[in-house]
């Protein structure tokens, strides 16, 4: 069979992809959903936990406003219709790391409705829309081989207060499924609501996989996957899935509706148990709480709070800024590296060079310091104001890019001025054309073959050139002078 395309709508052999992804999202309060203990993650096992969130009987649920807020917040940024009244209801299933054997949810009544999320694919936006936004608690974690025939119940996770984003089935590639999630997860940091930390679990998505004839309307049978902790494992297992579905289409095979499991290391999914109906959860409203009321004030007063949005921040730069769409998308994927190239802009560097700065060399450095974390950038190796000096002194021809570059390391960590620096140690670029003229002319007479190169016509050799001339003038030469000098001397 063909391989599918990277990019675009996902077809093989005649058949489409459909997939919805669901969403569960961490809350960044500092205390659960219904009780008062601490919500913070890494904790030791059984700690963070009290009665209420370890299913004790007679204790009661109190629900905390901080999650309702956060959670109309993100209703809000995705264009939700936010419910002046939605219900918590109980979700019933027996395992292990579910203490009172239900989960709170929200079934019928949900808080947020009828969305969207805006996604760049191919450089173009596209919207994917929201079936609803609901708030439940999260459940223990099951640890497994912790103990010689056994598994642990770590409670500490029970009762943090999740975000279910569920998505309508309107995507139609993995590669648009991996630019969803990380749509998705640049609104919640930019709310500062979530820390969208896949690999702790804070950040974590199923997908509803089926494929269906090209022009077909009815939807597929469709596979529930889990334990994808990546946007790649997500993408990948999204891939496999797709072609096992229409390999056993094509062999005659009946889909099942089923629930399968990721496996990263032999890059396949594998069947995990039959896909549960809502029936099954025997849903019914919560006893214990009170319907939610959410007046249109308190509505207005979250929406007053919203910063400017990760969609409407990127096409401000590609206006006002001048950026591509690619750059543009780049820088504000993510609030404080937004927040740094604008510090920059402030301070009088170029737009168009600041991004260049910060897309390869910052976050370069920022990656091999490990100075990030899911949330923020704990500390910049560089001020923006030093990153726009550096930019100003090769935008005035004062330093050429390559001594910028070198410059740049000894600069972590100081306030030091690149301008200073420069003028302490003489390292401005040579421009004088009687002093690269001689520079040229050694550079030639030591390499006659690639200039005759050069004079045949054969341009990819005058970067040798250069770099020759670059390296005989300790690296201070002006290169494209130096370029110029090279192709008049060796016309002549």
């Amino acid at each position: 069979m063909s391989e599918p395309a990277a990019s675009g709508a996902w077809t093989l052999d005649g058949y489409e992809a459909v997939i919805g992804l669901e969403v569960h999202a961490e809350l960044l309060t500092r205390a659960k959903v219904f009780c008062g203990c601490s919500a913070a993650f890494g904790g030791e096992p059984n700690t963070n936990v009290c009665p209420v969130c370890l299913g004790m009987p007679g204790v009661l649920p109190v629900l905390n406003r901080r999650v309702v807020e956060f959670a109309i917040r993100a209703g809000l940024a995705s264009s939700c219709a936010i419910a002046p009244r939605s219900r918590f209801a109980r979700k019933n299933y027996f395992y292990p790391d579910l203490p009172k054997g239900y989960q709170i949810s929200m079934y019928e009544q949900p808080l947020c409705e009828h969305g969207w999320v805006e996604l760049l694919v191919d450089g173009r936006p596209r919207r994917v829309g929201l079936t609803r936004i609901h708030l439940e608690e999260d459940t223990g974690k099951n640890v497994h081989d912790a103990v010689a025939g056994g598994s642990l119940v770590d409670f500490n996770r029970s009762g943090v207060p999740l975000l279910e984003i569920v998505g309508e089935p309107e995507i139609r590639s993995p590669a648009e499924a991996g630019a969803y999630l990380r749509a998705l997860r640049s609104v919640l940091q930019y709310l500062e609501i979530c820390d969208g930390n896949m690999e702790e679990g804070s950040f974590r998505c199923d997908a509803n996989v089926s494929v269906r004839p090209l022009g077909a309307t009815a939807l597929g049978t469709k596979v529930e996957i889990k334990n994808m902790n990546s946007f790649r494992n997500v993408e990948r297992a999204v891939a496999w899935e797709l072609q096992r579905q229409v390999r056993a289409l094509q062999a005659g095979e009946r889909l099942v509706q089923e629930t399968r499991l990721w496996d990263p290391e032999r890059e396949e999914t594998r069947s995990m148990r039959s896909k549960e109906h809502a029936h099954d959860y025997r849903y019914f409203p919560e006893p214990d709480l009170l319907p939610l009321e959410v007046p249109q004030e308190w509505v207005d007063e979250v929406r007053a709070t919203l910063p400017e949005l990760p969609g409407p921040r990127r096409r401000r730069f590609e206006r006002d800024h001048g950026l591509s769409a690619y750059d543009a998308d780049v820088l504000t994927q993510r609030k404080d590296v937004a927040d740094y190239f604008e510090a920059g802009i402030a301070a009088g560097a170029q737009p168009k060079e600041m991004a260049n700065w910060v897309t390869t060399e910052i976050l370069r450095l920022v990656r091999e310091r490990k100075l990030d974390d899911a949330l923020v950038i704990r500390d910049w190796p560089v001020t923006p104001a030093q990153v726009a000096a550096l930019s100003q002194l090769v935008d005035a021809g004062t330093i050429n890019r390559g001594t910028a570059k070198q410059l740049l390391p000894r600069l972590l960590g100081t306030d030091d001025d690149p301008a200073a620096i420069v003028r302490r140690e003489g390292l401005a670029q040579v421009s004088d054309r009687g002093a690269l003229e001689q520079a040229v002319r050694d550079v030639i007479a030591r390499c006659p073959e690639q200039a005759a190169q050069l004079r045949a016509g054969k341009d990819k050799v005058i970067g040798f050139l250069v770099g020759q001339v670059m390296k005989a003038t300790g690296g201070k030469a002006n290169p494209q002078l130096v370029q110029e000098l090279l192709k008049a001397a060796l016309a002549s």
